[in-house]
């Protein structure tokens, strides 16, 4: 056989692995850019798209006016008057005169106690008071009869002497006659027991037949007077300076006062007075609004919210609060221009009233944007819903009255700046 030597196999050539991680490391960069590009691209083009539609929104103008500064705090109304009616004679409840919840006037019968046996006792003082008065006549006959004999020197002067003071001891006898009789009409009165002020009756709580006690505790009825009523609250102590100016100037400082939600306007008044001393412990001062509350719309003993009106910024921007956006960096709106075209702008927001809010940043006249905040961005075109915007812009006139603003707070506030 044949010895055939086999030829050498050519070296197979690998690639190193690192080449592969390159290569892959390669292909992820250039599909990272490639998204990128595919992104950035789509977002110009939207925002191309967008510049190119306008966007339907309402306006309203910036308006010029007044908006005041109000300290906000919570507040409970509290009667003038109010009278726990308690009976001052003995005896049993012969009527009651008032309805539950009605509203009495000052001398208006509330309750009947039975007067006889006081009637007994005024004619049992009546008479012993005509008979001593008998008496103290008869003793003064006496000594002018003695005072004429003793000037005939018919009788001893120590016996005219004793005659006076016979007389003396009648007199005083009379008077305290005179007491007694007094005492027992006065007794007389407390059996009919009137209103002593103007105010609402609560509920019944003695009925006819009931036997009540002289000078007990047990109320027969509460009146509170409503009209007119007030209100306590407290405010933080910083506030104080500023309110004891306005009253050292003699200005009436408003106060309205809102229901819980403060969406409700239950009345307007002013303020009465302040208390004579900080509370250390809350650093708080009470002071007292006094309302006319002529529609009863305050009530004792209600959970109110006090604004107190410290001062008026006038003259100052107004938009709605609505039309303020805010980012990380500051408060901003959209100004409508003539083009048609939104513009974002920087503002720095003041005092705010409700829906309404002083600003530095925006003149009066400019349109600004209140609603489709959603889809505006800077540089937009915009189609602007003259119908709604009209009605806005009325509103925003009304924000020319003097505003409301506070950050309230546990027991006080402040003006709220934004």
């Amino acid at each position: 056989m044949d010895n055939f030597e086999e030829s050498p196999q050519p070296p197979r050539h690998t690639i190193p692995w690192w080449v592969w991680v390159l290569i892959v490391a390669a292909a992820i960069a250039s599909y990272e850019v490639y998204s990128h590009y595919q992104a950035a691209k789509a977002a110009a083009q939207a925002k191309a798209a967008a510049a190119q539609r306008s966007i339907p929104i309402t306006t309203t103008k910036a308006t010029q006016g007044n908006i005041g500064v109000y300290v906000e705090a919570l507040g409970t109304v509290t009667p003038v008057y109010t009278v726990n009616v308690t009976s001052r004679a003995q005896g049993q409840v012969m009527e009651v005169h008032y309805r539950e919840g009605q509203m009495v006037h000052k001398g208006d019968p509330l309750v009947d106690i039975d007067s006889r046996p006081y009637e007994a006792a005024l004619d049992q003082a009546e008479g012993q008071l005509a008979h001593d008065q008998a008496l103290l006549a008869e003793a003064q006959i006496d000594l002018t009869r003695y005072q004429a004999a003793l000037a005939r020197n018919a009788i001893a002067e120590q016996q005219v002497a004793d005659q006076q003071q016979t007389v003396f001891q009648y007199q005083g006898t009379v008077k305290n006659d005179e007491g007694l009789v007094a005492n027992a009409k006065v007794n007389l009165v407390y059996c009919h027991i009137a209103s002593p002020i103007d105010g609402r009756v609560g509920l019944r709580l003695v009925d006819p037949g009931n036997i009540v006690q002289a000078n007990s505790s047990t109320n027969l009825v509460v009146i509170t007077q409503l009209q007119p009523i007030t209100v306590i609250f407290s405010v933080a102590e910083d506030s104080l300076p500023e309110i004891q100016k306005q009253l050292r100037q003699g200005h009436k400082m408003e106060v309205d006062a809102f229901d819980r939600s403060q969406e409700t306007k239950l009345s307007t008044g002013s303020l009465l007075t302040l208390d004579n001393e900080v509370d250390p412990t809350t650093g708080t001062i009470k002071l007292r609004a006094i309302f006319p509350n002529t529609d009863s719309a305050l009530f004792p003993n209600q959970f109110v919210n006090a604004r107190l009106l410290v001062e008026t910024e006038q003259g100052v921007t107004l938009i709605p609060t609505s039309a303020i956006q805010r980012n990380s960096q500051s408060a901003f709106v959209y100004v409508v221009g003539a083009d048609g075209t939104a513009k974002m702008r920087n503002i720095t927001a003041g005092t705010t009233d409700g829906n309404i809010t002083a600003i530095q940043g925006v003149q009066p006249g400019e349109e600004i944007a209140t609603n489709g905040f959603d889809k505006l961005q800077d540089g937009v075109k915009v189609s602007v819903n003259t119908g709604q915007g009209q009605g806005q812009g009325q509103r925003q006139g009304q924000g020319q009255r003097q505003g409301k603003s506070g950050a309230s707070g546990a027991n006080a506030g402040s003006s709220q700046s934004q």
